[in-house]
């Protein structure tokens, strides 16, 4: 596991945030060449990305905030930081890396001083996909409205690269241990170290006598969600682009495959995310982008379902 890929200057550049970032440049890259192709101006595709980009990741980190089960941590580490429970040793407590106050009684540490803005902290982890969605969608129609883009063929192109870039940023998460799996005793399982995300939370749960020993086999999901996306990647760009029947139907095919794909891994993914009833956030999430992108597909392939963007 590498939280950290590499140190500039003594500033650790964590692996999430920099595969993410290469999937964002390559998929960028693909875009320019893609709208070059089709005689559309490839600088319109850069500041689009770049918009959904920044909007996105703004998005992403709100809904991790609301929904991955860490909100109210967020709340009373601004408003009293002795409500936030750190499970772990005294001497971690201590040390430089929490620097908190040990608390006896509870066998807790917290933290020292309140930090209102922790909760923006995306660059340290904590990004929910469907959010950055969300939150990506409204600004990219903005600026394919201000340039006079047309917008369903410019949603295809978001539902091609969306997923490759989603394969690198589960590889980040990878490396930065998160996502992790269910407890396994198959070949595939993968060990993590101590002090890791996964080792934490079998700690918490009982699985292991301290979190400073590996921790047991989990399942690699994050692997098999990079390989679900990159495989939606290549399903959409191969075979669902060069055979659609309508502008807008790679999009929504995208979201439709990686929507089913993500119900089903949720059910192997054993870290903290948050949810209603026996789904997490996500799956509920997913089942709502499933009808909303059958409804849309029998609209727009009947033609009632028109945004018009150019002049």
């Amino acid at each position: 596991m590498r939280g950290t890929l590499f140190r500039l200057l003594d500033v650790g550049a964590p692996s999430y945030f920099i595969l993410l970032l290469t999937g964002f440049i390559l998929a960028t890259i693909i875009g320019c060449l893609w709208a070059r192709r089709i005689g559309e101006d490839p600088d319109v595709i850069v500041d689009f990305s770049l918009a959904m980009l920044l909007s996105g990741v703004v998005g992403a980190r709100v809904l991790h905030v609301l929904a991955d089960g860490y909100f109210w941590d967020y709340v009373h580490l601004c408003t009293d930081p002795s409500k936030v429970d750190w499970r772990v040793t005294a001497a971690e407590c201590a040390s430089p890396r929490y620097a908190g106050v040990w608390d006896a009684a509870k066998n807790v540490c917290h933290p020292k001083e309140a930090d209102c803005l922790a909760w923006a902290a995306f660059w340290a982890g904590g990004l929910a996909y469907y959010g950055g969605i969300a939150a990506a969608l409204p600004a990219g129609y903005w600026l394919l409205k201000r340039d006079g883009f047309p917008f369903w063929k410019a949603a295809d192109l978001v539902g091609m690269v969306m997923a490759l870039g989603l394969s690198f940023g589960r590889m980040g998460c990878l490396l930065a241990g998160c996502c992790f799996g269910v407890h396994t005793e198959s070949a595939v399982g993968l060990v993590f170290p101590p002090f890791s995300p996964a080792s934490e939370w079998q700690w918490r749960h009982g699985m292991l006598a301290t979190k400073a020993a590996p921790s047991l086999a989990v399942l690699p999901t994050q692997i098999f969600e990079s390989a679900a996306s990159l495989g939606i990647f290549a399903f959409c760009l191969l075979w669902l682009h060069p055979r659609k029947r309508y502008d807008g139907q790679v999009f929504f095919g995208m979201i439709a495959l990686y929507s089913v794909a993500r119900f089903v891994l949720e059910f192997f993914r054993s870290d903290d995310r948050g949810g209603v009833g026996p789904l997490s956030t996500s799956q509920w999430i997913g089942v709502a982008l499933v009808v909303a992108a059958r409804l849309a597909h029998r609209a727009r392939s009947a033609g009632r379902l028109q945004i018009v963007t150019t002049a």
